[in-house]
């Protein structure tokens, strides 16, 4: 990957000012995949007034780039730039709000300690905003000390409660989470499989269909196999049920 981004990188220096025609012709759309080497190119090279105007395109594959580059931004303009990632967590266009998690990851790298005191509080926000704050968060290379990522599972938990008390779970945004949660509370679990353990021992209690989904995904990742045997209850054995003794036949004596 690192190879084709510097080719990316190299294309976009000798195109100043004629980037957007180059864009949407390497872009990889339409396609099942997005092409993300040339999205992180443009974050890399792009100014701050390009990534604001791409971040805004109606083209969803510009919209990407912008918005994902806007987390090389977001560490020395926070006040600006995470308002309107959280604006754009909640656009229509998947691969847009994709770009939001990308940016948050980003800005990851550069800060934790920026980045979830802000997830706290999108938490308290609608399903599609607190997917961009697990998906921004959960992710193995952000996770690397033990306060932080209490921290994070504290967010996780927290979104999980509230999707237990959500009544209308037929939207996109109910989707989008549930999916998102099926593999972000592994990510963290496996990053601190002793603060995630009564976590997952209380969730995976529950009775609500959803929840029980969620829990039993993350499970079955291969990142949590040892993690596994110590959440989940040992299946009781079925009691081997005794055959009845035969009553002993009486002889009768010859008259």
């Amino acid at each position: 990957m690192a190879g084709r981004v510097q080719h990316y990188r190299s294309e976009l220096k000798k195109r100043r000012g004629e980037w957007e025609p180059y864009l949407k012709a390497n872009s990889g759309l339409p396609g099942p995949r997005a092409n993300l080497e040339l999205v992180t190119a443009v974050g890399e090279e792009a100014d701050a007034d390009l990534l604001w105007r791409l971040s805004a395109s109606s083209d969803e594959f510009l919209a990407l780039c912008g918005t994902a580059g806007l987390g090389r931004l977001a560490k020395t303009d926070p006040d600006t730039v995470l308002p309107w990632l959280k604006e754009l967590a909640e656009d229509p266009r998947w691969r847009v709000r994709e770009g939001v998690a990308i940016a948050l990851q980003r800005l990851g790298h550069a800060s934790m300690s920026l980045l979830i005191p802000e997830m706290e509080v999108w938490s308290k926000s609608g399903p599609l905003v607190q997917r961009a704050a697990a998906a921004g968060m959960c992710e193995p290379a952000l996770l690397k000390k033990a306060d932080e990522v209490r921290r994070v599972l504290l967010v996780l938990d927290h979104i999980t409660r509230s999707m237990a008390a959500t009544r209308d779970r037929k939207h996109e945004g109910f989707r989008v989470l549930r999916q998102a949660m099926g593999y972000c509370w592994s990510v963290a679990a496996a990053a601190n499989p002793a603060a995630a353990q009564p976590l997952f021992v209380k969730w995976l209690r529950s009775s609500d269909p959803d929840i029980a989904w969620v829990m039993k995904s993350n499970l079955g990742k291969a990142r949590l196999r040892s993690f596994r045997k110590d959440v989940e209850e040992p299946k009781a054995k079925k009691p081997v049920r005794k055959k009845p003794a035969k009553k002993p036949v009486r002889k009768r004596s010859a008259a």
